[in-house]
């Protein structure tokens, strides 16, 4: 073997090591996490510079919202009225790029992200994240109103997936990875390695184990340092120190909570009744519609310029007391429409920055209100603006553990940390009770997907029991003693029998792990089979085979009857159902959530 095939072989092989180590040692996951980490860090930073690159092209402002009204200096004598054009020209250049280029980039982002670790196997096609980073600058900066962190959350993902799949680890490994992305991108974004930790978390795994819990932390760490290095370490928001001075006013938080639960779930039901009307009016191609949606998000932010791009300078303006109480609701309504309408016309951006504007509004306006009410107990008006944004965030995400963790790490108020927990845990019980989704899973719910649900329980639910059930094995007499009952439940398949009355008609079930326990002790062998009976949830021939796992798991018996009139007509177990479910594809596979 010559000298320069050696070498060429030592390489191959050690790429090979180098290659497995990556894939299945621990050591190659945490090596992976620290370069998704930083790479999402890199892409973090690059994202902010190009949103405040095309708004201060768009408006000669760094961040138009903290001179709202103001006019372009390059263009006085126009006064506010360049804002009619900007979303236009904005919509022009984003269309195209996200129509032909990368479709899943359009809209929220984090919802696409939640399908891909839950039904695609974690895979986000590599051209997501510069086509999502380049459109939602486009959009925030061209006036779009809408968050920073959907998009950095969908690019940070799509990089860990991108990195998984070229060293292909395997899927868990990759869902870890996409998740580590996420927590990445928002841990440099907002200076918030925690809340990046928990976003994750619970939003897109939905799942803590220590492997993972540990790998995203490293991501968090590892892309927050860099991003302080090079943006600095700074809070979200600069806001004076809040306090409880009166025991009264955890009863007002609590209310406030309330309040914000429904707040949160009315944003949820405005953006995609706003998105459906845009569905319904729009019929030309939809690379153009952002541009023609423009229009009337222009005429929008003419009337209302707080409304121009994520809006941080208002929010903090709120929670300061800037603002009247009219004005306060007026914003409310107003970032509502805005936000929908932005979402509504195919622009890219998230729902998170939105949700918390419009809490710190209502918040800021109910504190107002009880401090005209109550003087003496309501206290400082900007502590029920900080409030209102974690509850009305937890209202619309239903996310309460990343909500208590955002608001205390993005402001650095520990003083209201007790009020803030008990408003946002009453918001999110409120959500539930009006709502069966969250801000997130209804657009994927709204395309045929239910990440509540398993895929086998999915399939489940479209197959009956009566194309499954099997013939009924022979049953046992109440009456008869357990010793001969166990005698027959030996020849049992699944370890579990019918147990009939005198008529035939059924009574219940016993199984084997009960029996054999009641003869254990040796004081039961003449006892009956009706001692150590059993009810498992009842199921019908025209029920859905959903319906009967969930009783055999509800039950713990590996089988359990079909009745009809009190009649067994048939036998539903474990083996016959997962057989069934193997046997019919799932459509779930080839749902798109963009």
């Amino acid at each position: 073997m010559s000298a320069d095939t050696l070498t060429v072989a030592r390489g191959a092989s050690y790429r090979s090591g180098l290659r497995e180590l990556l894939r299945g040692a621990n050591s190659g996951l945490l090596v992976l996490a620290l370069v998704v980490g930083a790479g999402s860090a890199g892409f973090a930073v690059l994202f902010r510079w190009l949103i405040k690159t095309f708004t201060t092209l768009a408006t000669g402002y760094a961040d138009y919202a903290a001179t709202p009204g103001a006019s372009h200096p390059g263009l006085p004598g126009l006064g506010r009225w360049f804002l009619l054009g900007v979303p236009v020209l904005a919509g022009l250049l984003y269309g195209p790029l996200v129509h032909f280029f990368a479709r899943e980039a359009r809209g929220h982002g984090v919802p696409e992200v939640m399908y891909a670790v839950s039904r695609n196997g974690a895979r986000i096609p590599p051209q997501v994240a510069a086509v999502k980073a380049l459109a939602s600058a486009l959009c925030i900066g061209g006036g779009g109103s809408v968050g920073r962190e959907g998009p950095i959350v969908q690019i940070g993902s799509a990089l860990g997936s991108t990195v998984g799949r070229l060293v292909r680890v395997p899927e868990p490994r990759l869902r870890v990875l996409v998740a580590c992305g996420a927590a990445g991108g928002i841990a440099a974004t907002f200076n918030a390695p925690l809340a990046g930790v928990f976003f994750a978390m619970e939003l897109i795994l939905a799942d803590f184990t220590a492997q993972s819990f540990g790998m995203v932390v490293i991501a968090a760490v590892t892309s927050a340092a860099i991003g302080r290095a090079v943006l600095g370490d700074v809070p979200f928001l600069a806001l004076p120190q809040f306090s409880v001075e009166h025991v009264g006013q955890y009863a007002l938080f609590a209310v406030l909570g309330l309040i914000a639960g429904i707040v949160g779930v009315a944003f949820t039901r405005v953006l995609y009744l706003i998105e459906d009307a845009c569905d319904a009016l729009w019929r030309g191609p939809e690379w153009l519609r952002p541009a023609v949606g423009g229009v009337l998000l222009g005429l929008l932010l003419i009337v209302l310029p707080q409304m121009y791009g994520v809006g941080y300078p208002v929010l903090g303006h709120a929670i300061l007391g800037v603002y009247g109480i009219a004005f306060l609701l007026l914003l409310t309504v107003g970032k509502m429409v805005a936000t929908s309408l932005t979402i509504g016309i195919g622009g890219s951006g998230g729902v998170f920055a939105p949700s918390l504007f419009i809490g710190a509004m209502i918040g800021s306006a109910f504190g107002a209100v009880a401090h005209l009410v109550l003087p003496g107990t309501a206290g400082a008006v900007g502590a029920y603006g900080l409030i209102g944004m974690g509850a009305v965030f937890a209202g619309a995400a239903r996310a309460p553990i990343t909500a208590v963790v955002i608001m205390f790490e993005l402001t650095g108020e520990y003083s209201i940390i007790l009020p803030l927990m008990t408003a946002i845990v009453l918001a999110t019980g409120v959500s539930h009770l009006l709502s069966g989704d969250t801000i997130y899973t209804l657009k994927l719910r709204r395309r045929g997907v239910d990440l509540g649900r398993t895929e086998t329980i999915a399939t489940a639910a479209r197959i009956s029991v009566g194309d499954v059930m099997t013939d009924v094995p022979d049953g046992v007499r109440g009456d008869s003693p357990l010793p001969q009952v166990a005698a027959v439940l030996a020849q049992s398949a699944s370890g579990v029998l019918p147990v009939l009355d005198d008529a035939g008609e059924y009574v219940g079930v016993v199984t084997a792990r009960v029996v054999a326990e009641a003869l254990t002790d040796g004081r039961h062998d003449t006892a009956p089979a009706s001692l150590v009976l059993e009810l498992p949830v009842l199921v019908a021939p025209d029920d859905h085979l959903d319906k009967a796992i969930e009783a055999l798991d509800r039950s713990g018996c590996a089988a359990v009857p079909v009745l009809r009139d009190r009649r067994i007509v048939g036998w539903i177990s474990y083996r016959a159902a997962l057989s069934r479910i193997r046997a019919r594809p799932d459509t779930n596979r080839n749902e798109v959530a963009s």
